[in-house]
């Protein structure tokens, strides 16, 4: 299933988009008023069946896509976990994994513009794979981290990398500079996570493409790891970083800006697009 959250005339809501079919708004069917508290409640079977029981309310362009998590307890991200992305710059392979955390007031929306901030020109991309917890749990072990994720989707980590040289949580956290969407695909179409293709366009030009299977620290030792220090919560979003070809990595560097528009693609999700705009 692709599972969207989105705001109507009415408010907002989250369903089950199918392209045949169009969407079905399944948060007005049922007593769970958004997709995170419908994780947590484990209503993914409820879903379905309210999914495949009723005609579609919608065609996607009639409702306003938000983040598929819009109010997501924590939002953790991995740094430097791919192996290309490592040798681009520091060569060397991490002895442990780094994370970094987000605010919620960075995410944006699929086809929402992201803004690139008044104080930095130096606006940086990073397409990335992320994971959507669905059972909560603490101290998970790696063997079991899969049960755990609820679904995929794609997020771009758009960096401040002038920012980000002095203080990373400054330059990862700027207001509005963090894509999650289109939708979450769940977890029972993508068994195997870590045989995606992950693709970043800058204005239709390919810049990043690579695949999850040259990640450093794979998906179920990250949940493990995380889950270590905190307890996981259903709806907790989870970035596991960036392949090879960000901009500042090149040379000359390349660094968006008004006008631009980014796509993250991964196969067996879709397309994450978004237009940038100034602050």
């Amino acid at each position: 299933m692709k599972i969207l959250s989105f705001r109507d005339a009415n408010g907002e809501s989250f369903g089950v988009f199918d392209v045949d079919r169009g969407l079905v708004d399944v948060g007005r069917k049922c007593v769970h008023k958004s997709l995170r508290e419908a994780l947590i409640a484990g209503a993914m079977d409820e879903i379905a069946a309210i999914a495949n029981n009723n005609e579609a309310d919608y065609q996607l362009e009639d409702v306003k896509l938000l983040p598929v998590i819009p109010d997501p307890d924590k939002i953790i991200c991995a740094g430097l976990n791919y192996k290309d992305h490592v040798e681009e710059f520091v060569r060397d392979m991490p002895e442990h994994i780094t994370l970094f955390s987000r605010l919620t007031n960075t995410l944006v929306a699929h086809d929402e513009p992201i803004v690139r901030p008044r104080v930095s020109e130096h606006f940086d991309f990073e397409g990335e794979l992320t994971l959507i917890i669905g059972k909560s749990g603490r101290h998970i072990a790696e063997s079991e981290a899969l049960s755990h994720i609820a679904g995929y989707t794609c997020f771009l980590d758009a960096s401040v990398r002038d920012y980000q040289r002095h203080s990373v949580t400054a330059g990862k956290n700027f207001h509005k500079t963090g894509p999650l969407g289109p939708w979450m695909v769940t977890s029972d179409e993508i068994p195997d996570p870590a045989s995606l293709e992950l693709t970043t366009r800058l204005n239709g030009e390919i810049v990043q493409n690579s695949t999850t299977d040259l990640l450093i620290y794979s998906i179920p030792y990250i949940i493990s790891y995380v889950s270590s220090f905190t307890p996981l919560v259903a709806g907790d979003i989870i970035a596991t970083g960036t392949p090879a070809g960000v901009g500042n990595g090149r040379t000359p560097k390349l660094f968006m800006k008004q006008g631009d528009i980014i796509e993250v693609e991964i196969s067996k999700i879709g397309v994450l697009r978004n237009t940038v705009i100034d602050e």
